[in-house]
């Protein structure tokens, strides 16, 4: 009998991630790690077959370690998935919401009710994990004390909700990578494509400038262009960046080419991109002529489906 398939993810049960791997592989085993290091490792030697990995937050930014990693790696980026992520303050059962105060979260989450927190006078208290400092919470038996997780994470540790939608903004959204051991990549002509890669260029003067003229005489939208420190050297002259376009189609493939004059790339993925980047495209043109009050993303974003 053949078991279950397993897919990583870095955090306890209730996280964040561990939502996001039972809404795209529901029939999957999720599988929790610590750190993002070890999930990494455990894909790479077959421990699991895929990874589900938090990359960047529409609030908070990109999320620490992971663009350290990913240039390191040799797993192959197969997909992407977009969470719209909610945060709940929990507490003990019972606990007088007057009486907190501390909320215990990540870093990330931490920054993306940063507005909330002070509205409400609790101390920011960082923790490794969501889900893990729902645990914490529960087993310190302190009722000064909250977490700020899931209300997933709430059920499975035993805690209240106090407060939901604890999130500054209320389209606050975490986009995900899947990574694979294989290079599974996406066939071209099968609607829109994201193509992630990883190049460093020569330190020559305007080698960047020049790397990326291809995409623009190409007319190849880039996304996402930042920087990665290489070793520890404050020159960064590493980049990780997503384009629009298959590799095998005409114009990406000239602007790789030109790109390879001046850097030396690789391509970590080649994925079908998800329908919520055209939701985005097309809810930011159109705000602009609706009145603010009107202007709901969330609920619209709510509408759009996964992968």
């Amino acid at each position: 009998m053949v078991g279950r398939k397993r897919v990583a993810f870095q955090g306890e049960p209730g996280a964040n991630s561990h939502i996001a791997c039972r809404e795209v592989y529901p029939e999957f085993e999720a599988v929790a790690y610590d750190t993002f290091d070890e999930g990494f490792a455990s894909l790479e030697e077959g421990v699991v077959d895929l990874a589900m990995i938090p990359v960047e937050n529409s609030t908070a930014g990109r999320v620490a370690d992971i663009h350290r990693l990913l240039p390191e790696s040799r797993l192959n980026i197969i997909g992407e998935h977009f969470l719209r992520v909610q945060h709940c303050l929990l507490a003990l059962p019972g606990t007088d919401p007057s009486g907190l105060v501390a909320a215990y979260s990540h870093p990330q989450a931490l920054a993306q009710c940063r507005d909330s927190l002070t509205a409400l006078g609790l101390r920011a208290v960082a923790t490794q994990d969501t889900a893990g400092a729902a645990r914490e919470v529960a087993q310190a038996g302190d009722p000064t004390r909250g977490a700020i997780a899931s209300r997933l994470a709430g059920e499975i540790f035993g805690l209240e909700v106090v407060r939901e939608g604890l999130e500054d903004h209320p389209h606050n959204t975490t986009r995900f990578i899947i990574l694979s051991r294989e290079e599974l990549r996406a066939a071209p002509g099968v609607g829109p494509i994201v193509t992630t890669l990883v190049f460093k260029v020569r330190n020559t003067p305007a080698a960047l400038y020049k790397a990326l003229g291809g995409f623009a005489t190409n007319g190849v939208n880039m996304t996402k262009l930042e920087s990665c420190m290489i070793s520890g050297q404050f020159v960064a002259t590493q980049f990780l960046a997503d384009i629009e376009g298959h590799p095998d189609e005409a114009a990406t493939a000239n602007a790789l080419e030109e790109l390879g004059f001046y850097a030396d790339y690789r391509i970590l993925g080649v994925y079908r991109a998800n329908p919520v980047r055209a939701f985005y495209k097309s809810a930011l043109t159109a705000q602009a002529s609706v009145p603010a009050p009107q202007r709901d993303l969330a609920a619209h974003l709510a509408t759009v489906t996964s992968i």
